[in-house]
């Protein structure tokens, strides 16, 4: 028996992507690896909006560590889907993101997982505290029991 599909209640926030008809393969249904895009595309969207990351310009960078996902459902095209965020661990110089994909109007998530983003110095890749500003956004995104 397998775990009870993540429910919108569990994210702190969300952010909009439309499905596209070339996500979508041979199967009939958006290709696994396009979930990680969605997600991608979702957590620096939520940075620039809410951290005022300058993703381009900025010194310190959050590179993608590690990910993984457990898919539930399948989505097909045409589809609206949100994805959800919290902060599962805040550290340092890294940041776990739990994400769940949602269709929109659904309480379940579609696909469930984790996004890790390590700060690294832009020109020589070695780790760095997360900045300030974006520290401050994320504690918005942290569990309850992240929080203390």
């Amino acid at each position: 028996m397998s775990d009870p599909a993540p429910v919108r209640a569990e994210f702190a926030a969300f952010r909009p992507v439309t499905v596209r008809w070339g996500d979508v393969d041979a199967y009939g249904h958006v290709n696994n690896a396009v979930y990680y895009a969605y997600v991608d595309t979702a957590v620096n969207e939520w940075l620039i909006r809410e951290a005022g990351e300058d993703l381009r310009a900025g010194g310190d960078i959050g590179i993608v560590a590690e990910t993984g996902c457990r898919f539930l459902r399948e989505i097909d095209f045409p589809a609206e889907v949100e994805v959800g965020l919290v902060v599962a661990r805040l550290g340092t110089s890294s940041v776990t993101y739990r994400f769940g994909v949602f269709t929109a109007g659904d309480d379940e998530a579609r696909a469930v997982g984790t996004f890790v983003h390590v700060y690294v110095d832009r020109t020589t890749r070695r780790p760095s505290r997360i900045p300030d500003a974006v520290r401050l956004a994320l504690s918005s995104l942290a569990t309850a029991s992240e929080q203390g």
